[in-house]
């Protein structure tokens, strides 16, 4: 039996709670893993005085796996995301959320069978932002009106977007070898080149010369303008398969097809590079319910589940994901988000440790 050594974050708000959950779950599959656990986030700001060590960095380095919970990231004020620059600092430059529809979840639909694929490295969450009033916005103010690409209000605070041919080659080429590893049929290019003709319009460009490279694979290649991709993943769901977007819609329409599938409490989600893979469940910290053993740690254990298969523990991946469907199937032993989607009420939920002992019993 393969030991693995699996770099462990264990996040705050409710991240403790649900990764506590996942790893009882992981660990009652009777694989051979050990956890390197390592904190991060607004926690440790004092202690280290960032709120991203780079003990953490080097773990996830050595280990090259990793899982976290969520990890707060401040509105408007204070440090940038924790989640971003651990994609930017290991170069995990796809970020895979699939969408998938689990009997009982209370979902609007039930057929959902669809994946994100997110570019993770740049696009506007590079982060190059000018505050406003400073010295880089004036210039850069001066500068558009120099070159005569428009007027920006002296007042403006300004973030670049910048996309790059090699991040557009690398994210469409992962969406296709994606595809063709799991049996999909269909890739998507998701933009907005029809209004920002430099960015956008490259991607498109470069997303259709990746195509090409793929034309013999027999996997249909089509683009999306991303505000009609967001009505028709409404109306016709069962139209797609694999998206691939650059950062900023890739974050918007994966939590859009989220609540396809009942919320972002059974959303998993995949951050993938080169040497580094971490796992993370795509909605937030939810400060609010820390310690009160309620929150549904579903898309924790989900994000496992997409763990176990890149650590080759596909059968360990397939009672996990089969217990779960059972167990939200039933409808007795689930967190007061199932409940309430299902009954109304959240009367006869159960917390987050009770529902993980449900999923171990079915292992």
């Amino acid at each position: 039996m393969a030991k693995h050594t699996v770099t462990l974050i264990p996040g705050d708000g409710i991240g403790p709670e649900i990764t506590t959950a996942m790893r009882r779950v992981v660990e009652a599959t009777g694989i051979d893993i050990e956890w390197d656990v390592v904190e991060a986030g607004a926690d440790v700001m004092d202690k280290y005085g960032t709120p991203l060590p780079e003990h953490v960095l080097e773990s996830c380095r050595r280990n090259k796996v990793a899982i976290k919970g969520p990890i707060t990231t401040p509105v408007g004020t204070g440090f940038r995301s924790v989640n971003v620059a651990l994609r930017k600092e290991l170069d995990l430059y796809a970020c895979l959320r699939p969408s998938f529809s689990i009997a009982g979840s209370g979902a609007r639909y039930d057929d959902i069978d669809l994946v994100i694929v997110r570019e993770n490295t740049e696009d506007l969450y590079a982060g190059i932002e000018f505050e406003e009033g400073s010295e880089g916005a004036r210039k850069l103010i001066e500068f558009a009106a120099a070159e005569g690409a428009g007027i920006i209000r002296p007042d403006s605070g300004i973030s670049l977007k910048p996309i790059s041919i090699t991040c557009t080659q690398r994210i469409v080429r992962y969406a296709f070898d994606y595809a063709i590893a799991n049996g999909r049929k269909k890739v998507t290019a998701v933009h907005k080149a029809n209004i920002l003709k430099h960015s956008d319009g490259l991607f498109l460009r470069v997303a259709r010369e990746v195509a090409e490279e793929y034309a013999d694979s027999g996997i249909e290649f089509e683009d999306y303008i991303v505000d009609a991709t967001c009505m028709q993943l409404v109306l016709h769901p069962e139209w797609w398969d694999v998206l691939v977007l650059p950062n900023l819609y890739g974050d918007i329409v994966s939590d859009l097809a989220a609540g396809l599938i009942g919320g972002l409490g059974i959303a998993s989600g995949a951050n993938m590079g080169t040497d580094c893979a971490v796992f993370e469940p795509v909605h937030g910290s939810a400060p609010k319910y820390t310690g009160k053993d309620v929150a549904n740690p579903t898309a924790e254990i989900l994000s496992a589940v997409l763990m176990l298969n890149h650590i080759e523990e596909r059968d360990a991946a397939a009672r996990v994901l089969n217990a779960v469907r059972e167990v939200i199937a039933e409808g007795v032993n689930v967190t007061y988000d199932i409940k309430r989607s299902n009954t109304g009420s959240t009367e006869g939920s159960v917390g987050t440790q009770a529902y993980a002992d449900a999923l171990i019993e079915r292992l």
